[in-house]
C-alpha cells in the first residue's frame, strides 16, 4: 500500500458489550453446529437468521457471545449442541454437501454450510464475520476452565478476555500467525500439493510461525523444510484472518535463489515450477493463496 492510500473505517466494530437499544429484534446470529453455519431461506437465496428467529427455532444452544456492531446491527455468535436434535426441525432433504430441513415455525428452510462455502452465499463481508464468529465461539468453548488451575473462568467486563477467579490467569482469544509465500523463478511459479488437499489441487507454500522466530525467518524455514530450496527478495503482500481454526495468514512474495525442488514427503507430496499457462487446479481468489497466485498470473500476462 502506498503512503497516499487510506484505509476506510470498517462497517463492523468489534465490541465486548452490546450498546443500549430500544429494539434488538434485528440482531444477527451466527449459529454454528460442528463449525457449520446455520442459514435460512430457499436455495440460491440464503441469509443469516435473526436472534428472534433463533428463539422460534428452539434449537439446543450451548453458548452465545456478543461480537459487535455491523453498522447499527448487533451480531452474536452461538454454538448449537450437535448431539441433540430439536423437535422443531423435520423433513431433511439434500442441499449440496449440507443438511437442509424445514423449520415448522418459520415455514422456511434451514441449512448448515461450511465456512469455505460461505463467500459465494453470503458475500465477502458476512463470510469474514462468520470466520470471526466461529473463532470467538471456539475460544469461548476452549476456555470454560482455567488452563493453569482448572477453576471455571468468567468473562471480563471491558475486554475480550476470560479471567480465573482463583489464580487470576487471563485468557485472550488465541491467534496463530502463519506465513504463505508465492515463489517465482523467472516466468514460473512454484506450486505444491499437500496430501490433505482435494484431488488435483495445488497451492503455494504455507506454514505456522514457530516460537522465537520472525515472520521472515518462518518464510525461509518453511520453504527449505517443505521443498528444499533457498529464496531471496522476500516482500510483504497482505494478510487474511483464517479461522481454520484460529490463524492469521501473512502473505509474501519471493524469488528462487538456489537449489532444486526436493519435497519432504510429509507436508508436501509433489511440487514443481509452472508458467501461467500451465497452472493446474488452484484455490479461489477469496483466499490469500488464490490472490497471490492471481498476482503472479497478472504480472506475467
Amino acid at each position: 500500500m502506498s503512503s497516499e492510500e487510506t484505509i476506510k473505517a470498517p462497517d463492523f466494530m468489534p465490541l465486548v458489550r452490546p450498546p443500549e437499544k430500544d429494539d434488538s429484534s434485528d440482531s444477527l446470529c451466527f449459529a454454528f453446529k460442528n463449525r457449520e453455519l446455520l442459514l435460512i431461506g430457499e436455495e440460491g437465496n440464503y441469509r443469516l437468521p435473526l436472534m428472534k428467529e433463533m428463539e422460534k427455532l428452539a434449537l439446543p444452544e450451548i453458548r452465545t457471545q456478543y461480537l459487535g456492531e455491523l453498522i447499527e446491527t448487533s451480531c452474536y455468535s452461538m454454538e448449537l449442541d450437535a448431539l441433540k436434535d430439536s423437535g422443531e426441525l423435520v423433513s431433511e432433504v439434500p442441499f449440496e454437501n449440507s443438511s437442509v430441513t424445514d423449520a415448522c415455525d418459520l415455514s422456511e428452510k434451514t441449512c448448515f454450510v461450511g465456512l469455505r462455502e460461505l463467500n459465494g452465499i453470503l458475500g465477502e463481508k458476512l463470510a469474514a464475520l462468520a470466520g470471526k464468529a466461529v473463532h470467538i465461539m471456539e475460544w469461548d468453548k476452549n476456555t470454560v476452565y482455567c488452563g493453569r488451575c482448572g477453576t471455571e473462568t468468567s468473562l471480563k467486563e471491558k475486554e475480550r478476555a476470560k479471567q480465573c477467579p482463583k489464580c487470576g490467569f487471563t485468557s485472550f482469544p488465541k491467534i496463530s500467525p502463519a506465513i504463505i509465500v508465492m515463489i517465482e523463478k523467472e516466468d514460473k511459479l512454484l506450486l505444491a500439493r499437500s496430501p490433505h488437499f482435494p484431488q488435483g489441487r495445488y497451492s503455494i507454500i504455507a506454514g505456522f510461525v514457530e516460537p522465537g522466530e520472525s515472520i521472515e525467518q518462518a518464510v525461509v524455514r518453511e520453504v527449505m523444510e517443505e521443498v528444499g530450496i533457498n529464496i531471496k527478495n522476500i516482500n510483504y503482500f497482505g494478510s487474511q484472518p483464517w479461522p481454520f481454526p484460529d490463524s492469521l495468514m501473512i502473505g509474501f512474495t519471493a524469488e528462487h535463489a538456489e537449489g532444486d525442488i526436493k519435497v519432504d514427503g510429509v507436508e508436501i507430496e509433489d511440487a514443481g515450477w509452472y508458467t501461467k499457462d500451465e497452472i493446474p487446479n488452484i484455490p479461489g481468489t477469496n483466499s490469500i493463496s488464490g490472490q497471490l497466485i492471481g498476482y503472479f498470473i497478472e504480472r506475467h500476462s
